[in-house]
């Protein structure tokens, strides 16, 4: 059962790549930002299976909390300074 664990989370990582590319080729800045958001919610994920596969799962969860917090926070906050730059060039 560990071993599916540890494969899960290598195609996890694998698929971490993909937005990536949206980061890198974004035409806008709003492409990149929701490239970012989805490789913070990826990782929530694989802080979680690298706390089943260590069986400190309990430890991981806060983690995980922890910067999911920080993910939402930070995405709000670009989101917020985004609208106040659009907000003034107009």
């Amino acid at each position: 059962m560990n071993s599916f664990f540890v494969y899960i989370s290598v195609i996890l990582a694998i698929i971490i790549l993909i937005p990536f590319y949206r980061i890198y080729k974004g035409p806008t800045i709003y492409d990149r930002m929701l490239g970012a958001g989805a490789i913070g919610t990826k990782t929530l994920v694989l802080i979680c299976l690298i706390g089943f596969i260590y069986g400190r799962f309990d430890m991981f969860l806060d983690i995980t909390l922890a910067y999911a917090v920080l993910n939402f926070i930070g995405v709000v906050a670009i989101a917020k300074y985004l609208n106040s730059i659009r907000g003034n060039n107009e």
